[in-house]
């Protein structure tokens, strides 16, 4: 009788063709594939394009978008192709003086020459700072997991990490352990008001310089060097204040917002920390409180002098948990939200990017009214249920 019942509640999976589906997907994903200087080194944007549109980059590899491919390859011990993608990028690294370090946003080989993008190809011609953060990362996994030592402790290598280092490294006007890039220069690569210090570049930030410490130390093993040892303690301390910092100003829960309604301001002088990016309560969304409940929190999405944003970009956040810049209970406390705000969050994307989305003259003036960051866009929150147009005033859609 026991057998009967089990028999009789057991689940059937209708039959949804899944090994033939999986098997496209590998060949589609084996077709991505392309060769530079006759061997594999990367998988292009997509395979099929416009092809009466030459201006368009579809088929170039793009450092970025193939930084979850070097993961799958590396998960399947397909090292080669893996060490030649980061060999091809380190061949392109800038040393121009205006670019020196900066890894290119995307390459293709053309008529046997490799062509690469630092921006002056981009649309909106800016530099991404993405690209170059995630090198080091996909070098430290690779060694790891390859156990190919002698290519981290090589010498391109290690010239490569401090070109980099002093590319990002370098002093600047601003005061704080945070990297300053401007509008468009990472993943959200369309006007969307987040130049100054947001959140995905800051942790991809954080997650490059403790690549850097353990491809150095690689190095420091075989060889010892002043100078390598000065670069490491420099480039520690620098770890530990970013992460500090993000903590401080990034973190925000119930309790901490309720301590910012409360905070002074117009403070001058060494000794006044309460509010140092003089952030007035009234910036404050109305959102917010409900949106934190009493156990959530995470990181928001910038902060700067008197105008922090306060958007939620799940990316970062997830990079945040990923590379360890969050405790174990600030981690649990962001999944706490996002179970929270799940009718906000999950949807057709199948999770938001970022929320809320920008509407009506916020979207006009902080996008400058780019027709492909619509309210549903992939980068102006995300593809939920399309609202009625009459929140813009537009009376139609491209």
């Amino acid at each position: 009788m026991a057998e009967r019942f089990s028999q009789k509640h057991q689940r059937v999976r209708p039959n949804s063709n899944e090994e033939q589906v999986v098997r496209r997907v590998k060949e589609h994903f084996e077709r991505s594939l392309i060769k530079v200087g006759g061997h594999v080194a990367g998988s292009v944007a997509a395979l099929e394009h416009p092809a009466d549109n030459d201006a368009l980059n579809y088929g170039e590899v793009f450092l970025r978008d193939n930084v979850p491919v070097m993961i799958y390859l590396l998960t399947q011990k397909r090292y080669d192709i893996v060490k030649q993608f980061l060999s091809v990028c380190l061949d392109l690294q800038s040393t121009t003086y205006q670019t020196r370090g900066v890894f290119p946003t995307s390459f293709v080989e053309e008529q046997g020459e490799l062509i690469a993008d630092y921006g002056q190809r981009s649309i909106g011609r800016i530099t991404s700072a993405d690209a170059s953060l995630w090198w080091p990362i996909l070098c430290w996994l690779y060694v790891r997991r390859s156990g190919d030592r002698s290519f981290g402790t090589s010498q391109r290598v290690q010239r490569g990490v401090q070109l980099l280092l002093d590319l990002v490294l370098h002093p600047t006007f601003e005061g704080t352990p945070v990297l300053f890039v401007p509008d468009c220069s990472f993943m959200i690569d369309r006007p969307m008001d987040v130049w100054g210090a947001p959140l995905e570049v800051e942790v991809l930030l954080y997650a490059c310089l403790r690549s850097c410490i353990e491809l150095m130390e690689l190095s420091r093993k075989q060889q010892v060097s002043r100078l390598l040892d000065q670069r490491l303690v420099l480039t520690r301390q620098w770890v530990h204040d970013l992460r500090q910092f993000l903590l401080k100003h990034y973190w925000v829960t119930s309790k901490t917002m309720q301590v910012l309604r409360r905070r002074p301001t117009e403070q001058y002088g060494e000794d006044q920390h309460q509010n140092e990016f003089n952030v007035q309560p009234q910036v404050v969304p109305s959102w917010l409180q409900d949106w934190l409940e009493n156990r959530g929190g995470y990181l928001i999405g910038n902060i700067r002098t008197g105008r922090p944003d306060f958007r939620f970009y799940s990316l970062g956040n997830s990079l945040a948990c990923m590379f360890g810049v969050l405790t174990a209970p600030q981690q649990r406390a962001l999944f706490r939200l996002v179970l929270h705000n799940r009718q906000h969050l999950m949807a057709q994307m199948p999770m938001r990017i970022c929320h809320p989305p920008m509407y009506g003259s916020e979207w006009e003036n902080k996008t400058g009214s780019d027709p492909k960051n619509w309210p549903w866009s992939y980068h102006n929150g995300g593809a939920l249920a399309k609202p009625p147009l009459v929140l813009w005033g537009i009376n139609s859609v491209a």
